[in-house]
């Protein structure tokens, strides 16, 4: 048995990371996904948050934003719920015209409410419609954006309520759109909104001081969604509130929010916003001026509320007569790898690229988002890049799989050796592993080493699945045939004849043709490999191939592609090596 002991424990390590795997991928996964995917329309809030007087109490932080909001029900029943084309129609409106955004901002309180990501689909199937990701307030899951002003003293300052007036009827690139509002005071607020040709708007608050006498405040900026949104709920894969405050990423749960809202964090530089797998809304602050950071949850007419707000921390003063400014930018879009690195670079935002949950692996899974990628684009399709990736890291790992190779071929040509020493010395387990030590030493045979080609490749599966998982890069990324969506498993499931018996299948049924193609080849490859002495032993080696093959059935298809052809080129591999050891490929 000592012989085995090492495969045992590494066949016992990749068995725990699966198992754990299957255990947060099963539960409501396709039902979940599916439905998020359909319910793109994002979270906001049932009122209207209006910033109160400087100097709140319970963060320390001048100028807090409530948490509370004031609330603003709907005409008639507290919690009726309009159409989002009707809702739309509520407020006076100005078009967004984007290369990638569409919808439009509303003129009632200045809120960037209404957004679709116009090159995404909810579904794949052609008629589709685009992912929604903000919608207004009134709509079934409102999501929006708000910048405005705290003031410091007596100063009125536009709330979500207010009427502003636009200088254009629709925002287009390179064509920026400039909101004002006047208090009645002599004092001008403005908003000069711009968006590029991917998903990030810029804003410019803008005061304009003709009353007479100095004026001071703090210029503030939120995301508020309303309603918890689904979320697939794996530890693996943060969704809800997330920020980065001093270079330092803060995760938060909607559940954790629910039991406390966050007391406030200072920094300079840094982001702070909401995020779903795919898609983010986030907004970023002056990156040189100190801001303080907040995660709040509220029930206004019943509903939950989660907001995302950022408040600079070093008050405006302007002169009668004088202008002050801010810029702000928010990023309302998908999270694409590279564009949130070409944001970050470009405007200097720190650590954007942390959106993207690569997790604690990350110093292996961008990378290998990377090279994945740059396949991609050499050969147009994702299934052909993993095929590559898996060339390339078995040529990495070439000399260190052949040597074990060699040794477990050598521990095959030992088997009827070692059969004779458990026979002769069954009762003496003392003596037995002994004279095994010793057969070992004389055959110069390192046991533990026919384990290191299942361990190797734990850590490159791990990141792989996360690179499959989190990058919205793979969705609905076809390979050939049926696979339609690398990152979703294969549908084509054997239990239902490929689709001819429509059966509402258990999970664990749902096994596709290529999780049989991976337990197929990994059944072979275990013939290759010596094969234990002890009965129980060999039953559970047997059992395997079946056991990964239902486990692997609700995986992402690219994932099994990988697993398969990682295990044909293990197999060929080992067979050439044991063809010229001149070791007997049957079974012993």
């Amino acid at each position: 048995m000592s012989d085995q002991r090492n495969l045992i424990i590494a066949i016992a390590l990749s068995l725990a990371i699966l198992l754990g795997f299957q255990f947060f991928w099963e539960a409501p996964r396709q039902q979940k996904q599916q439905q998020q995917a359909e319910n793109q329309a994002g979270q906001g809030t049932g009122g209207s948050m209006i910033p109160a007087a400087p100097g709140a109490t319970g963060s320390g932080v001048v100028g807090s934003i409530p948490g509370a909001p004031a609330t603003t029900a709907l005409p008639g029943a507290m919690n009726a719920v309009a159409s989002r084309d009707a809702t739309l129609k509520q407020s006076p409106r100005i078009a967004v015209n984007g290369a990638r955004l569409g919808g439009s901002i509303a003129l009632k309180g200045a809120r960037i409410d209404d957004l679709t990501l116009l090159d995404y689909k909810a579904t794949i199937d052609n008629d589709s419609p685009a992912v929604i990701l903000l919608s207004p307030h009134g709509a079934a899951n409102p999501y929006f954006s708000q910048f405005g002003w705290v003031p410091v003293g007596e100063l009125k300052v536009p709330d979500g309520n207010s009427l502003w007036l636009a200088d254009r009827p629709s925002l287009i690139p390179s064509r920026p759109l400039t909101l004002s509002w006047e208090n009645g005071q002599g004092v001008r607020f403005i908003q000069v909104i711009e968006v590029d040709d991917a998903f990030m708007l810029t804003v410019t608050q803008r005061v304009e001081n003709n009353s007479g006498k100095p004026i001071s405040f703090h210029p503030f900026g939120r995301i508020s969604r309303t309603h918890t949104p689904e979320t697939l709920g794996f530890y693996i894969l943060h969704e809800g509130p997330l920020a980065v405050f001093n270079d330092t990423l803060k995760e938060v749960d909607y559940d954790d929010l629910r039991d406390s809202s966050t007391d406030a964090t200072k920094s300079v530089g840094g982001w702070i916003g909401i995020t779903d797998k795919y898609w983010l809304a986030a907004l970023i602050p002056d990156q040189k001026e100190p801001f303080a950071g907040t995660f709040r949850y509220s029930q206004p007419n019943q509903q939950d509320t989660y907001q995302a707000d950022f408040l600079t921390q070093t008050p405006q003063v302007i002169a009668s007569g004088a202008t002050a400014q801010t810029v702000s930018h928010v990023f309302a879009g998908a999270k694409e790898v590279h564009l949130l690195d070409k944001y970050e670079t470009q405007l200097g935002i720190a650590r954007f690229d942390l959106a993207v949950d690569f997790g604690w692996f990350y110093f292996l899974t961008k990378p290998l988002f990377f090279v994945l990628d740059y396949f991609f684009k050499l050969l147009g399709n994702f299934g052909l890049a993993i095929l590559l990736l898996t060339v390339c890291i078995k040529a990495i790992f070439f000399p260190l799989a052949n040597k074990s190779y060699k040794a477990m071929s050598k521990m095959k040509a030992l088997q009827p050796e070692m059969t004779k020493v458990r026979e002769r010395f069954g009762d003496d387990r003392t003596k037995m592993n002994q004279e095994m030590m010793g057969l070992y030493k004389r055959e110069k045979v390192n046991p533990a080493a026919g384990c290191l080609p299942v361990v190797i490749q734990i850590p490159v599966f791990f990141a792989l699945y996360k690179v499959m998982f989190v990058t919205i890069e793979m969705r609905h990324q076809p390979f050939f045939g049926w696979i339609r969506d690398l990152s979703a498993p294969d549908p084509m499931y054997i239990f239902t004849l490929f689709g001819a018996i429509p059966w509402d299948l258990p999970q664990f049924l749902m096994i596709g043709i290529w999780p049989v193609f991976m337990g197929a080849s990994m059944y072979i490859q275990q013939l290759l490999n010596p094969q234990p002495a002890d009965p129980v032993q060999a039953k559970i080696f047997l059992f395997m191939p079946l056991f990964f093959t239902f486990l692997l059935g609700s995986f992402p298809a690219g994932l099994v592609i990988y697993w398969t052809w990682n295990n044909v080129l293990s197999i060929t591999q080992q067979w050439i090596i044991m063809k010229r050891m001149g070791v007997s490929i049957k079974p012993t």
